[in-house]
């Protein structure tokens, strides 16, 4: 069977009985958005790719110790491996998590949009660039959250495991954010 046809759980399973082709699956297969939610968090190239390289030697270390206990959820735990990661890197630096990233990547540039003329492009890079500069403005939690939701599509249980907070506090966080951000386009007279 082609090894691209496996599903995550498969490919675990056949890594861990030594085919180290399911592993390369697995990073081609989720390495664009691991990445990128790292790059989100520490906002530098080579920190998150050294985060990246750090989240990929953990998985392997706990797939070869037989600790992955997910059930087919590779992507939630990998997820779940990389923030520990970035928050690790944080608390040695002593600094707070932000997700503007320095050359302006935008969070949202992943959603499909269909074709559109250059003055529609300009419009919603404009509008995407606003959502952008309001979610930089909200509290860490908050951005976390709407990160981890609307980038990496986690489920709010998902993102209650990543965080250690209950399935509540992420839906409190993603409430409040979404008041805080209608506050500060009203406050700040945002027209999209």
């Amino acid at each position: 069977m082609r090894i691209q046809l496996l599903n995550d759980k498969e490919l675990v399973k056949s890594y861990m009985a030594g085919n180290e082709l399911a592993l390369a699956e697995l990073l081609r297969r989720h390495k664009q958005k691991i990445y990128t939610s790292i790059f989100l968090f520490v906002k530098n190239d080579v920190q998150a790719e050294d985060i990246f390289q750090d989240t990929f030697v953990k998985i392997i270390e706990s797939l070869k110790r037989g600790k992955y206990y997910e059930d087919g959820k590779f992507l939630p735990w990998a997820m779940r491996i990389a923030y520990n990661l970035c928050i690790d890197h944080y608390r040695k630096n002593k600094r707070t998590p932000t997700v503007t990233t320095s050359d302006g990547y935008d969070i949202f540039s992943v959603l499909k949009f269909s074709e559109d003329n250059g003055e529609e492009r300009m419009i919603k890079n404009q509008a995407r660039e606003k959502v952008r500069k309001l979610v930089d403005d909200l509290p860490r939690e908050q951005r976390e959250v709407v990160i981890l939701r609307h980038y990496a599509d986690m489920s709010f249980k998902e993102i209650a495991e990543m965080t250690n907070v209950s399935i509540n506090t992420a839906l409190g966080r993603m409430r409040y954010a979404l008041i805080n951000m209608r506050k500060m386009i009203e406050e700040k007279n945002v027209v999209f």
